[in-house]
């Protein structure tokens, strides 16, 4: 029997729709249902804006990767559709994993608590509440390169498991004292991406109080557009890749998720070996047996995470001050009309975290968030007007 509901996971999988221009993110014939019996792995940081506001970010943004790698690792499959939501993650996962990902989120909550001194709330929500309360959680997945695919969500199911697991239900408690998740992979080797337009500028869109599908859709394919007469629909990254670099921050936060405390020197030196090693190999132009790190670089670029939809249009951007401009009066019009509420927050670089199972294979992934609070600043701003 497990065989036979891990083929038909596989089966999904494979059947999601794949779309290779972001336009086609708004159209909701492009997503597919998730199958019964299958849920949601919801999790984030408690008092994300208040860690935040005291410089952590960068740890903010490893604890919500955490649960994407440690899941992945755990159940042995990559191509689980999830989400990476700056403080927090989401991930769907079939019946037969269920046992694996709760005893997953208890180790990855006991380990933020451990080693990130953060607290990290997680929850299960099975597909089937989430139906009974006239909501749904389709997929479909959005080519970002030759090697990458990215899952997007629609449906107002993931924001509604969310929500419930914010008011305390569907809740999973951490684990014991000195549980650790496998990490493997789980890395932030890039040096800060600076602005090279003007700001980097994240923005959540969500629907709002009018719930109208159609005119959400069409401002979704407004800011998209608008968004892509900027170079490179505003990425934030090089298209070479960003640059090598580390910081102490960086170092520690990387070795504290691949060792205990008793190895991890030895492991900070091996990773500042590989770093230096790669930032020489790719200042001379040099390659190391099938490694060529300005190959690897630009698939960096190509594979990165900077735009999503998650029950509402998600970006990191880098764009000038008058394309910005026109960007908020659209959204400002939009949410006067009742057809989105949104949350924008400006900063002057983006931070990159990244999943890594082989860097001689090329499907790397990378999630980009801005670098003073970003997504979780977003969503603070969006609330606050919410609730105002």
């Amino acid at each position: 029997m497990l065989m036979e509901t891990a083929a038909a996971s596989d089966r999904f999988v494979a059947s999601l729709p794949v779309f290779a221009k972001f336009e086609s993110v708004a159209d909701i014939d492009n997503y597919r249902p998730l199958p019964d019996g299958w849920a949601l792995a919801t999790a984030d940081i408690v008092g994300s804006t208040k860690a935040i506001g005291a410089g952590r970010y960068k740890t903010v943004n490893m604890a919500g990767a955490s649960v994407i790698s440690a899941l992945l690792n755990a159940l042995g499959r990559q191509d689980l559709p999830f989400v990476f939501g700056g403080d927090g993650a989401l991930v769907a996962f079939p019946s037969s994993a269920l046992e694996i990902t709760r005893n997953t989120l208890a180790a990855v909550q006991r380990w933020v608590a451990d080693e990130l001194a953060l607290t990290l709330r997680a929850a299960i929500v099975p597909i089937e509440d989430i139906r009974a309360q006239g909501l749904d959680v389709r997929v479909a997945r959005f080519r970002a390169s030759e090697a990458v695919f990215y899952a997007m969500f629609a449906g107002g199911g993931g924001s509604w498991a969310e929500a419930e697991m914010k008011a305390g239900r569907y809740l999973i408690d951490p684990a014991p004292a000195n549980a650790r998740p496998d990490l493997t992979g789980l890395s932030c080797r890039w040096s800060p991406i600076e602005a090279r337009h003007g700001e980097i500028v994240s923005i959540i869109a969500i629907p709002g109080a009018s719930r109208d599908t159609r005119g959400f859709q069409v401002l979704a394919s407004d800011i998209i557009a608008l968004v892509g007469r900027q170079e490179r629909d505003g990425h934030p990254v090089p298209v070479n890749g960003p640059a090598y670099g580390f910081s102490s921050a960086g170092l520690d936060l990387e070795a504290r998720a691949v060792a205990p405390a008793g190895r991890r020197w030895l492991s900070k030196l091996w990773i500042v070996f590989l770093l230096t090693l790669a930032a020489v190999t790719d200042r001379y132009g040099w390659t190391i047996g099938r490694f060529d790190p300005k190959i690897y670089k630009r698939d960096v670029a190509s594979n990165s995470d900077f735009r999503k939809f998650d029950d509402g249009l998600k970006m990191t951007i880098d764009v000038d001050a008058d394309l910005l401009q026109r960007i908020e009066n659209r959204l400002q019009q939009a949410e006067e009309a009742g057809i989105c509420n949104y949350g924008l927050h400006r900063q002057q670089s983006a931070l990159m975290t990244c999943l890594v199972a082989s860097p001689l294979q090329r499907d790397h992934v990378h999630f980009i968030d801005g670098a003073a609070g970003g997504y979780a600043m977003a969503a603070a701003s969006l609330k606050a007007k919410v609730s105002a």
